[in-house]
């Protein structure tokens, strides 16, 4: 990639949330020109990008015209229009992750069928077309409850999923082809994020442990280290070595597990991009996620993954009730606090549990980390 020295390299990046913000953030340090797709004016990468280009990631000509726009196309999102992307590859445009990867990771049971047919650790699934099969088979003895359901097309943060623990739950399943798995006793969810260059060079970042907020099914607190033993830890870690190099991504891919009440390891699902799981490493690794993806793409040497300090991130969810403009109460107050980190996304209006920005907490060890997150949890509020 000599044009990246030139300061002539055109980035593309499609979707302009918080993700593709953040990597123009440090593509900025580079002096890449970064280009957008997105149909929000005010979407956060707007506002820092080279160019904004309005238009529908689903339209095939908005995704195709974009593309004729760059050099290199990259994505912070799966809900693309997969056509134009094939379209633009044929043509000799560089698309990083490659299409034929982002088309798999659309269909989660692509992608279960792609773990089961590489040795990846999953719960076990069954596909099944419409919601009456499911029935027939909970009627007919072939599918014991409890199990979940995802709908194998268009879920995004935990929309799009269904837990049926008894028959009485079966009026709340989903329309729509999907994956049946079986419910697994959680004991901890935690995430690995791997990165991948076109030499093949393979490199992950620590394990992360999830905390959930139960009500919205996402992300509330993010604990690095995680607090799981060494030898799971490095299971994971080449479990997502494995995926990334069997898949042949070039990018990040971020990989969720479930580890269940034996400690056994299963892969969730996964993601060919940055991802909530590695906000923090903007300020506990030597290298954050997001320079990993640029290094990546443009199959440079992938960079250190050591941690610097420990780390607590915190995703600032519009809180209950509040929609509008939105007000952040009590950031003076965090920010007075030593490690204390804060990014806001530029969203102008908040809506219950729409994710707003995320604080990162570091300090010296982990018991440090977490009583400093206690405090800012309890002092930042988005409200309208």
């Amino acid at each position: 990639m000599d044009k990246l020295f030139t300061s002539t390299l055109k980035l593309g990046i499609i979707a302009g949330g918080q993700l593709g913000k953040m990597l123009i953030q440090e593509a900025s340090k580079w002096d890449i020109a970064t280009y957008v797709l997105d149909e929000d004016p005010q979407c956060p990468a707007a506002s820092i990008a080279t160019g904004h280009v309005n238009g529908s990631l689903s339209d095939y000509r908005a995704v195709y015209e974009f593309g004729k726009m760059v050099d290199i196309l990259t994505y912070e999102i799966e809900s693309i229009n997969i056509d134009a992307l094939f379209a633009l590859k044929k043509e000799g445009l560089h698309i990083m992750p490659d299409p034929s990867i982002l088309e798999l990771i659309q269909d989660k049971g692509l992608q279960k069928e792609f773990y089961a047919g590489h040795q990846i650790p999953t719960a076990s699934f069954t596909l099944f077309e419409t919601r009456q099969q499911i029935i027939e088979a909970t009627q007919q003895g072939r599918l014991a409850f409890p199990f979940v359901q995802k709908l194998r097309k268009g879920g995004y943060d935990g929309r799009g999923v269904c837990v049926i623990n008894t028959a009485d739950d079966l009026d709340e399943l989903l329309k729509g082809p999907s994956v049946i798995e079986e419910k697994i006793a959680i004991d901890k969810e935690i995430a690995v994020i791997a990165a991948r260059n076109n030499s093949g060079e393979i490199k992950c970042f620590p394990v992360v442990e999830m905390v959930f907020d139960a009500r919205a099914n996402l992300v509330e607190e993010l604990i690095c280290p995680s607090v799981i033993s060494e030898p799971l830890a490095r299971e994971a870690q080449q479990v997502a070595a494995s995926l990334i190099g069997a898949l042949g991504l070039c990018g990040l891919l971020a990989v969720e597990f479930f580890v269940d009440i034996n400690g056994k390891l299963l892969v969730n699902e996964s993601a060919p991009r940055p991802h909530n799981s590695g906000h923090h490493t903007i300020e506990s690794v030597i290298t954050s996620q997001f320079e990993q993806h640029l290094r990546a793409i443009l199959n440079l040497p992938l960079g250190s993954i050591h941690m610097k300090m420990p780390a607590v991130m915190i995703n600032l969810l519009g809180e209950e009730g509040n929609s509008g403009p939105v007000v952040y109460h009590g950031l003076a107050e965090a920010m007075a606090i030593e490690g204390v980190n804060v990014h806001l996304y530029g969203k102008k209006i908040t809506r219950p549990f729409r994710k707003m920005g995320h604080v990162t907490i570091i300090a010296p060890n982990m018991r440090e980390a977490l009583e400093r997150a206690d405090r800012v949890k309890n002092l930042i509020k988005v409200r309208s």
